[in-house]
């Protein structure tokens, strides 16, 4: 297994901030697996759901995963809200689920200075019943495919960032 923190969560929890900010503390590098999809296909995420579908854009991140395990160690990766159903997400590095309630992810996106670019950043917060619905079903996949669940909802992304790297040092000396 790579020496990668892989942080995954609902879409909106704070995983691209979280990692900018651990990466800080730790000096390792951070990647963004959208960013990098982005990168490799030269659309904007909402534009590949547009234009191909969900479908497609899981093959994507299925192609990034695997150029992660061959080609990333020591690195702190944000993944996509549902990058975690990738096959091969263990041998990735350890993974780290920020949780927090559906409502307080929404709030926290409202309070965004740029809330409306999220919001349509994230095709699949477009309808906040359907939003709801598919935070429900992925939570317990979540906590499944984790080995470290940290919350997150009220806190400063300092705060969360300070507690990540205390467990994971404790988890690397275990």
């Amino acid at each position: 297994m790579a020496n990668n923190i892989i942080l995954i969560g609902f879409m909106g929890v704070g995983k691209g901030r979280t990692a900018r900010a651990l990466a800080a503390r730790t000096e390792k590098y951070t990647v963004d697996t959208d960013d990098l999809i982005e990168t490799m296909v030269k659309m904007k995420i909402r534009t590949i759901f547009a234009g191909h579908g969900e479908p497609y854009f899981r093959e994507l991140e299925q192609q990034t995963a695997d150029w992660l395990k061959k080609n990333v160690t020591s690195t702190i990766v944000s993944t996509g809200g549902g990058f975690f159903q990738v096959k091969n997400i263990s041998k990735l590095g350890r993974i780290v689920y920020l949780h927090s309630s559906i409502e307080g992810i929404l709030q926290a996106i409202m309070e965004h200075p740029k809330a409306e670019k999220k919001i349509k950043k994230r095709p699949l917060l477009q309808d906040l019943d359907q939003a709801r619905a598919l935070f429900k079903q992925r939570l317990p996949l979540y906590r499944k495919a984790s080995d470290l669940e940290i919350s997150v909802e009220g806190r400063s992304i300092d705060d969360v960032a300070d507690e990540l790297q205390k467990k994971i040092k404790k988890l690397q000396h275990d």
